[in-house]
């Protein structure tokens, strides 16, 4: 099954801010309902842009420092970051054609 990237404080600078492509990042959690629902999504675009951008989740529970550092209140929410900084943010579920054109804005 492919998955998208993991990001985590360690390896946030060498996945995120180093990349030359822009990076999507799903803030999400396991007991999350609505981040279930997206996670195919997330997937999806794993499989079509991983070429093209990074595809990355970061698990909230695990991650709490990342998240505050984005100033995620409520999951999931989805970022998209190119050069290190954040180009777009969306919070909640969403279709995936909303994230195609997210991307293909920055790519």
């Amino acid at each position: 099954m492919i998955m998208a990237t993991i990001i985590t404080k360690k390896n946030f600078d060498d996945v995120v801010l180093k990349s030359d492509k822009p990076v999507l990042i799903d803030f999400w959690a396991g007991w999350c309902g609505p981040c279930r629902m997206l996670a195919p999504t997330i997937d999806k675009l794993y499989d079509n842009y991983s070429d093209k951008a990074v595809i990355g989740k970061v698990d909230v529970d695990e991650e709490n420092e990342l998240a505050a550092r984005f100033g995620v209140r409520n999951i999931p929410t989805v970022v998209l970051m190119k050069n290190g900084k954040i180009v777009e943010q969306v919070v909640g579920v969403r279709p995936y054609e909303t994230f195609v054109q997210m991307l293909d804005k920055h790519i």
